[in-house]
């Protein structure tokens, strides 16, 4: 059974940074896409960021866009992101969820399993 943990989680001020986690097990993880999408209170849960098996191929939201990071260490059957200049617009709990496909999708009717989430706070 695929189980996905995420951590890295906090509270943190604006312009600073931060990194998140998830830990896969259950299957083999370097054959299947892995995503990062988050859900702020009162809203819908929406795509963040987008990574392939190999690594090699990723995508983004325009919203976080040249301020995430994602990436992979498929060694460890872990996935990244690293947030920089954070806002509070990035306040979300923020989930990781994995494919059972090798590309990278932004649509969440794509992705088949889902950690149980990491709250990310941003103050002003």
């Amino acid at each position: 059974q695929v189980q996905l943990v995420e951590s890295g989680g906090g509270l943190v001020q604006a312009g600073a940074s931060l990194r998140v986690s998830c830990a896969a097990s259950g299957s083999i993880f370097s054959i299947n896409a892995m995503g990062w999408f988050r859900q702020a209170p009162g809203k819908e849960r929406e795509f963040v960021a987008a990574i392939s098996g190999s690594g090699i191929s990723t995508s983004y939201a325009d919203s976080v866009k040249g301020r995430f990071t994602i990436s992979r260490d498929n060694a460890k059957n872990t996935v990244y992101l690293q947030m920089n200049s954070l806002n509070p617009e990035d306040t979300a709990v923020y989930y990781c969820a994995r494919r059972r496909d090798y590309s990278t999708s932004m649509y969440l009717r794509d992705y088949y399993y889902w950690g149980q989430g990491t709250q990310v706070t941003v103050s002003s």
